[in-house]
């Protein structure tokens, strides 16, 4: 049965989900959302769309990521001393003064004991699983050609033992080079072992100028090696997750393609980035929203864009995959870039603040960049108490919710703040006077005077998670008797054992059943600003062994079985942690 065990590798232009046994069942070409040329994780007859090797009279796997790379190593033992070890990983690293990232998936195989049989099964897939691709081969490729795309294995295997999946005597190694329908000139085995041990040094490097805490490093380099990895290097577009259609739970039918950029994400991302000082993956994430601020002009933002950048994301199903266990439907594309989110206003200017204000930045924000800013601060003072869909995309009747308020006047209030440090005297009057009076509003018509609480929506009665951020985004203080009552509010009507549900009134598809992971996150943080920093620890403890054992998360997860549900490697989720982490953890200079 398929399950979200599953280790990541990429390298920026590209992908790849694989299991505890060294398949690869999930990954895209020539780019995230590219068409599923690997797709088992949503067909569960298995029998195509899968890279597998395999160890013939199998015993049992060992897998580990290459200390502080995004390279997987699986060793697999068979049942008389044979061990292989599979290398997986997709190339990057500096070459003629670029990043070299080619739309490449590289195999090494290495015999470590015995005498072991593998055999090589290599059944791509194209057209969303409906078909299969013409297959032609040389003396030492084989070729895969579909309408849109043709991908060439290149190795110094027997081709006619992966063209007939035969098994055969692992004596030394063997090299799999599948990218581009492109001569490999060097010999594969050559290639592999340059490729591998550049990767292998690229990471490294990047990581050892990570700003990380002194506690839970481990955790937060994965973390940080994994937003890397949904990261777009040819556009600077963050992913929400590399794949689609995932069901959030069991039988919900809540299965959405998350392989674009929503703007939501944006502070978050940013915020995180900053943290770890990625600088150059913050600039790129930067110039991709700034890029489509601009496109966007005087009219209206969209919640999520396509990662070229692209507005029309038109939602359609995928008949030939059944979907995650069988759970469909499978979906391409999103209809939530038709919705109406007044909160992509602020979450778009959160972002940008950074660019006035951090000095690491080779580009920095100036009068002509913040003009362009303004337009979207027009947007806000417009439609912050008008109805939307909100954060969580609700498909339903539309409502004025108060997240999306609170963003627009986090737009205003940091415009101000922007003017201000560009000398703009009357502009940072102008938008400080249009914070103000969104505060004020919105301290109106959120509050609920019979419960004592910030609640969901204006006049309204329910909560949502969003109201833990009415701190962190700067709404309230922390020491305002208000948040304190929020948050204690959002505890007991949200909280389902240590998890923080989104919301739990019904919507378009029944009632929520699993907890959407980055909540619980912000509840850790809300709990550290209110100075319950031991129960914040003990959560974030918590959380952490909830992920997969190679420390990732989903988007969702079963608050009774801890099973992680939901599209996968999820960024926000990775986001949540690297946040909660830095703010939880012990100061360097306090550790010893």
């Amino acid at each position: 049965m398929s399950s979200l065990d599953l280790a990541l590798i990429g390298n920026c232009s590209i992908g790849a989900l694989v299991d505890a046994q060294a398949r690869i069942v999930w990954g895209c070409f020539p780019r995230f959302d590219g068409d599923p040329t690997f797709c088992a994780l949503l067909t569960p007859s298995e029998d195509f769309g899968f890279f597998a090797v395999e160890l013939e009279e199998f015993e049992r796997a060992e897998q580990n990521y290459l200390e502080n790379t995004a390279i997987l190593v699986t060793r697999l033992f068979d049942r008389h001393g044979g061990v292989v070890e599979v290398s997986d990983f997709a190339p990057r690293f500096g070459q003629y003064g670029r990043m070299f990232r080619p739309t490449t998936l590289v195999r090494r195989i290495q015999r470590i004991e015995g005498n072991p049989r593998i055999v090589v099964r290599l059944r791509p897939a194209c057209d969303d699983g409906a078909g299969r691709p013409v297959t032609t081969w040389g003396s030492h490729h084989i070729r895969y050609v579909s309408s849109s795309l043709a991908l060439r294995l290149t190795t110094d295997a027997s081709v006619t033992a992966i063209l007939q999946e035969t098994p055969f005597f692992l004596e030394d190694s063997a090299t799999l080079l599948l990218g581009p329908d492109e001569t490999v000139p060097e010999s594969a085995a050559e290639v592999g072992r340059r490729f591998f041990e550049e990767t292998a040094q690229y990471w490294r490097e990047w990581v050892r100028f990570l700003g990380i805490p002194f506690e839970w490093q481990s955790a937060v380099i994965r973390a940080a090696i994994t937003l890397k990895l949904n990261a777009f290097d040819d556009t600077g577009a963050v992913v929400a997750a590399i794949t689609t259609s995932i069901p959030e739970a069991a039988g919900s039918a809540r299965n959405w393609d998350y392989r674009y950029c929503w703007l939501r994400d944006g502070y978050f991302v940013v915020n995180a980035l900053n943290r770890l000082s990625a600088t150059h993956t913050m600039e790129r994430y930067l110039s991709y929203i700034v890029n489509i601020a601009a496109d966007a002009g005087e009219g209206p933002l969209q919640p999520v864009y396509g990662i070229d950048g692209r507005a029309t994301l038109e939602e359609r199903f995928a008949p030939a995959l059944a979907g995650y266990r069988g759970m469909g439907p499978v979906r391409t594309g999103n209809q939530a870039y038709r919705q109406v989110q007044h909160d992509v206003y602020g979450s778009a200017i959160l972002a940008a603040t950074h660019i006035f204000f951090d000095s690491r930045l080779t580009r920095r924000g100036d009068e002509a960049l913040f003009r362009r800013l303004e337009s979207l601060g027009e947007q806000a003072v417009r439609c912050y108490d008008k109805p939307d869909a909100g954060l969580w995309e609700l498909r339903g009747a539309l409502r004025v919710h108060t997240f999306s308020a609170v963003m627009c006047w986090a737009a205003c209030d940091r415009l101000a703040r922007i003017a201000e440090r560009l000398g703009l005297a009357g502009r940072m009057t102008y938008w400080r006077k249009h914070a103000e009076q969104i505060h004020k509003v919105v301290s109106e018509r959120a509050w609920n005077d019979r419960r004592g609480t910030f609640v969901s929506t204006f006049g309204g009665d329910a909560m949502d998670a969003s109201l833990l951020l009415l701190a962190e985004v700067g709404f309230l203080d922390a020491a305002d008797p208000r948040f304190a009552a929020t948050v204690a509010a959002v505890e007991a009507e949200l909280k389902r054992g240590d998890f923080i549900f989104r919301y739990v009134e019904k919507d378009d598809f029944g009632t929520p059943k699993n907890a959407f992971i980055v909540c619980t996150f912000w509840y850790v943080n809300a709990l550290s600003t209110l100075g319950r920093r031991d129960e914040a620890r003990a959560l974030f403890e918590k959380l952490l062994a909830c992920r997969n054992r190679h420390g990732l998360l989903a988007e969702h997860i079963d608050p009774s079985s801890g099973e992680q549900w939901g599209n996968f490697v999820q960024t926000y989720s990775m986001v949540g942690l690297i946040n909660a982490a830095i703010r939880l953890s012990i100061r360097w200079d306090q550790a010893f």
